[in-house]
């Protein structure tokens, strides 16, 4: 199993919508083959810093939901509320 970090920076005053959209994402990713778990934070007095962890199956199965169709769909709503390009790491246990 792998775990995928993904680090985004929301807009000011943006953030219950980005809330709305990722949710839509997380709904969406449940469904793709090899998703086991994720976890949304968002970083303690900096509300507009979000961390997503999310567990899967292997790297593999991360990257065919990383560039899949509906993976695109649910991320319009989502990437223009982010100041920045989401960074994504994959972390594995050594």
């Amino acid at each position: 199993m792998i775990k995928i970090i993904i680090e985004r920076h929301i807009m000011h005053g943006l953030e219950e919508e980005y809330e709305q959209a990722a949710r839509e994402v997380v709904r969406a990713a449940m469904g793709a083959p090899g998703f086991i778990a994720g976890e949304s934070l968002q970083e303690y007095q900096r509300h507009e810093h979000r961390l997503l962890i999310t567990l899967w199956r292997d790297l593999r199965a991360w990257k065919e939901w990383q560039r899949s169709s509906a993976r695109e769909h649910v991320m319009q709503r989502l990437l223009p509320l982010l100041t920045e390009e989401e960074r994504v790491t994959a972390y594995e246990h050594p």
